[in-house]
């Protein structure tokens, strides 16, 4: 398993407790950060979703990206 595979599992294991950190990870591995206005927005295909930057992040944020990257998968 690789170093993408093994975050992006830990990740989807404990969606509540998930750094900053391994968020944006997550997010360059898929796609990338637009960093305009207020709160940076994660690109991934042709979805956007913006999200505040606080560690640990909410988990809304979490699972609103797992479900992007699982749509992205799908096509």
């Amino acid at each position: 398993m690789s170093r993408k595979e093994k975050l992006e599992q830990r990740i989807r294991n404990n969606p509540i407790n998930v750094s900053l950190e391994d968020f944006e990870a997550l997010i360059r591995v898929y796609g990338f950060i637009k960093e305009h206005g207020n709160h940076p927005k994660a690109r991934i295909g042709n979805q956007t979703m913006p999200y505040k930057r606080k560690n640990p992040l909410n988990p809304s944020y979490v699972k609103d990206l797992l479900q992007m990257i699982d749509s992205l998968q799908r096509r």
